[in-house]
């Protein structure tokens, strides 16, 4: 699983576009919808914590979990200016999550998933999942599309800027493997410096990630377009999943 390093510290400059606030309404809705307005829930791959600290300030007992410790540490400095308490960061691998007790509600957005491994990989981590989660808990993630790896990212390049910073994104999509290579170019003009880091996403299809939450006790409620948050259609490049455990934890 891909975990940033010198590019944890640019991402959201080069992410404002990233819709965070109606991505929370639609969590916080959903959970509402279900009843879930209190207890433990895990944001998987939680990044620099922007989606942690809402649902924190919503009354959430917040576990963010990361890979990369460079993220976990600009969360952590968010919530000390914020003065948010009673986040629990942790540094794990998705696949081999280790949790203290069980959760009420997990998350996992911005395409976090498609950064983990080929498709035996994924379901690790949707196993690992369900292990902590309580019957009646929610699962909510998302994955970028097949749609989306094949035409948009494809081989094509993108240029990405902040005040600071220039990005290069150079893509490379390899049907075989269904995988993406990314390699990042970052010029950071302030102190005439240069940062290449290269990852991986991998594309799934959904029919084969509801048939796996299917196996690890999770029923998929609905499945929609994780940026319009409406219907999915043919063209969606974001797909998002809301899934209910339907058989009690083991944990």
């Amino acid at each position: 699983m891909a975990g940033y390093h010198d590019f944890a510290y640019f991402y959201d400059g080069f992410n404002v576009e990233a819709d965070y606030d109606a991505l929370h309404q639609f969590i916080r809705d959903t959970f509402a919808q279900h009843g879930i307005h209190e207890g433990i829930v895990a944001d998987l791959g939680c990044g620099t914590g922007e989606l942690t600290l809402k649902l924190a300030a919503d009354g959430y007992d917040m576990i963010a979990i990361d890979g990369s410790e460079d993220m976990l540490a600009i969360l952590n400095d968010k919530r000390c200016e914020e003065g948010i308490e009673g986040i629990l960061l942790l540094h794990q691998d998705l696949t081999q999550m280790d949790l203290y007790g069980t959760i009420v509600g997990a998350v996992s957005t911005f395409d976090t998933f498609n950064h983990i491994g080929p498709f035996p990989v994924l379901e690790q981590a949707i196993e690992k999942t369900g292990l902590f989660m309580e019957k009646g808990g929610l699962f909510i993630f998302d994955v970028n599309t097949p749609y989306k790896h094949r035409e948009i990212l494809a081989d094509n390049i993108f240029t990405l800027e902040d005040e600071d910073a220039t990005c290069v994104w150079k893509n490379h999509y390899d049907t075989d493997l269904s995988r993406t290579t990314i390699d990042i170019q970052i010029d950071y003009m302030e102190e005439d410096e240069q940062f290449c880091e290269q990852f991986y996403e991998y594309s799934y299809e959904l029919d084969a990630i509801k048939a796996a939450c299917e196996r690890h006790g999770f029923r998929i409620l609905e499945v929609r377009d994780g940026e319009t948050f409406g219907a999915l259609t043919e063209t969606s490049q974001r797909a998002i999943f809301v899934g209910e455990k339907i058989i009690q934890c083991q944990s």
